[in-house]
């Protein structure tokens, strides 16, 4: 090594640690935790076609799933199919689970490996959007979803018949049943153990061809989602998406009852987007955001009419039922769950039924302010109203017209402002008339 380094001014050695990089097993993982979606779809799919252009050794998928949508799960076997690497789906930590969508996915892979302590299965497909599906569409769904599991599992040289049984009879398999059924070809505590038995493993591709992996110690590269995929994924939780919808509602509602905060309307408009974007890629269930829609309706009637809190307590009952029942779906942990429906409903009540009482109040008392603010005030007469004359209002001196007259010192009440003069009527306990109607100190000493 040193002898190449002086015949060569040290290139050699530059060289030498190129290749000896180049040599170096590199293994890209992708850690999949959650429903499947498009979200999770495009990251996976990301994530496989970057390992293929860096020329990775092994693609490593850690899955960990209740299911997810079929369009989804579909656009991931494709890419695992069509990879140039060879890919493992490894179900892992040990207590998770690769079920429905997931079952598709780990029997697509090159490699099929899960950790002691997990299962799979349970891949009957289920109708998402609250409808129900008669026997013949039932059957020919099932039948599909049968025949896609089939074009690719006798590829791999799995156990057909057994497979095809997790989609027909939601059949779920341990992992142990699983390597014994040879449903999966590997079953490792951790991903170190797994990549010592992959080393020298010969793996039959998809299309027949046979590769031995050469794992000794491998560098192991995490891919991890960008922004973006990690921003919609968290929307893409129901429980988030009613957040944002409550959220998003309730911002444009205080914005119309006190225009000008724009604060409100802004988040509430970006909230309200948000969350439609994410129910538009979840099964909803159009009864529950009736539901939700009903008890708007609820807590708007309770701050106008006195009903006592009832109406308040069915629009919050209405709220939770509403929520529980939005997402339309049987997968665990991909509903809303009962405390975030009611943490989210009583606060809203609460919101709405004050902010709109402030409102309605407001609507309905006295101008205090302005040129509508001077009706109905009293003023003390400064000046003889014959009908002219001069009042004092609030401290201000004002011209005023008066349909009967009324001497100074007496109160009258304005009732109409006709541009800088106020039309006034004389209060019933002051005394009308003018002062030359009233007899002078002058006259009554000479009589």
């Amino acid at each position: 090594m040193k002898f190449l380094a002086r015949a060569s001014s040290g290139l050699v050695p530059l060289v030498l640690l190129v290749s000896l990089q180049a040599q170096t097993p590199r293994v890209i993982e992708i850690p999949v935790d959650g429903v499947i979606h498009p979200i999770s779809a495009e990251y996976v799919t990301a994530g496989i076609e970057q390992a293929n252009r860096q020329r990775a050794t092994l693609i490593l998928i850690q899955l960990s799933t209740p299911g997810g949508l079929d369009t989804s799960m579909r656009q991931i076997i494709e890419k695992i199919i069509s990879s140039e690497v060879p890919v493992v789906v490894y179900v892992a930590p040990s207590g998770t689970r690769a079920a429905s969508a997931g079952f598709f996915i780990l029997l697509s892979a090159d490699v099929a490996a899960m950790a002691p302590g997990t299962n799979t299965g349970a891949a009957h497909p289920v109708f998402f959007g609250g409808g129900q599906m008669d026997d013949v569409m039932k059957q020919k769904v099932e039948n599909d979803a049968a025949a896609y599991l089939r074009s690719f599992v006798s590829k791999r040289g799995r156990n057909v018949t057994l497979a095809e049984k997790g989609v027909t009879e939601s059949k779920s398999f341990t992992d142990a049943e699983a390597l014994q059924e040879k449903l999966i070809d590997i079953v490792a505590a951790d991903r170190g153990e797994l990549l010592k038995k992959l080393d020298g493993y010969e793996v039959t591709r998809f299309d027949g061809k046979k590769q031995v992996l050469q794992l000794q110690s491998p560098q192991v590269e995490i891919y991890s989602p960008n922004f973006r995929q990690t921003f919609l994924s968290k929307i893409l939780d129901p429980n988030i998406a009613f957040v944002l919808l409550i959220f998003g509602i309730l911002g444009l509602y205080v914005e119309f009852t006190h225009p000008g905060l724009i604060l409100p309307g802004v988040a509430g408009g970006i909230a309200l987007i948000l969350a439609l974007f994410a129910l538009s890629l979840l099964p909803v269930n159009w009864a529950g955001a009736a539901l939700i829609l009903l008890a708007i309706v609820f807590f708007v009637l309770e701050a106008k009419f006195a009903t006592h809190g009832i109406l308040a307590a069915g629009g919050v009952l209405s709220m939770v039922l509403g929520a529980l029942m939005l997402i339309n779906t049987r997968l665990p942990g991909a509903s809303i769950t009962l405390p975030t429906a009611l943490s989210v409903a009583l606060p809203f009540a609460l919101i709405t039924i004050f902010l709109l009482r402030l409102v309605i109040r407001a609507r309905h008392a006295k101008v205090t302010t302005g040129d509508e603010g001077l009706i109905g005030e009293i003023g003390t007469v400064e000046s003889v109203l014959a009908p002219r004359g001069q009042i004092t209002v609030h401290g201000e001196l004002w011209e005023a017209v008066s349909p009967e007259p009324v001497s100074p010192g007496n109160l009258v009440r304005v009732i109409s402002l006709d541009g800088l003069t106020l039309q006034v009527e004389p209060m019933p306990n002051s005394n009308p008339g003018s002062a030359e109607s009233k007899p002078s100190q002058e006259t009554t000493k000479g009589a």
